[in-house]
């Protein structure tokens, strides 16, 4: 299988991206959740595939910009098929169905089919749930950084109480993957970027 470089990750987001403030928005925040990744990677070294979680964490979100229309504005009402138009993009892009799996498995713990059809997401009817650990770590390592305006970094016990509205199984998945990856060292990197840590 072949995984793009960084430089053909940063052409994919300059085409795909509606505008500069877009492109500046995604790439960043996908920018940030390599690095918080990176800290994982290097603080057990398991022979998890890096430059897979690095392709995966810098693509992961390259959907979002399927969301804006032609004036610039994301419509964030259907903001759950980020990662399926994502995935769908990067399978235009003739990228391997590995890679195209970052897009679509991210969102939040996992969606399952049960969940698309009980909470009626306009998603097709179908299990999105992170399974090689290279995924899980992608999953993961995107909870600690919200694109939210402003962007902010968001602390492991903030994740974990807003996450357990989604149920009881998300919240055990998130405290799996705690326990398994540990806590980032979010601080450094709220410093470096200039943004809140919540």
């Amino acid at each position: 299988m072949r995984i793009p470089s960084t430089e053909d990750i940063r052409a994919l987001h300059e085409r795909h991206a509606p505008s500069p403030e877009a492109l500046e928005l995604v790439r960043t925040h996908c920018e940030i959740v390599w690095r918080i990744a990176e800290q994982v990677l290097d603080a057990s070294p398991d022979g998890t595939d890096r430059d897979l979680v690095r392709a995966g964490c810098l693509l992961h979100d390259i959907g979002v910009y399927r969301l804006y229309d032609d004036t610039g504005r994301a419509d964030l009402t259907g903001y759950v098929r980020h990662g399926v138009l994502g995935h769908e993009l990067l399978r235009a892009e003739g990228l391997p169905e590995e890679i195209c799996r970052f897009c679509s498995c991210h969102v939040g713990m996992g969606l399952t089919r049960h969940d698309v059809l009980c909470r009626r997401l306009p998603l097709p009817a179908a299990d999105y749930l992170a399974v090689t650990r290279e995924e899980k770590l992608v999953m993961y390592a995107d909870k600690f950084h919200s694109k939210s305006s402003p962007p902010r970094f968001v602390a492991a016990d903030t994740y974990a109480a807003r996450v357990r509205r989604f149920g009881h199984d998300k919240a055990e998945t998130f405290t799996g993957l705690r326990k398994a990856f540990g806590d980032p060292d979010l601080t450094g990197l709220a410093a470096a970027y200039g943004h809140a840590l919540t």
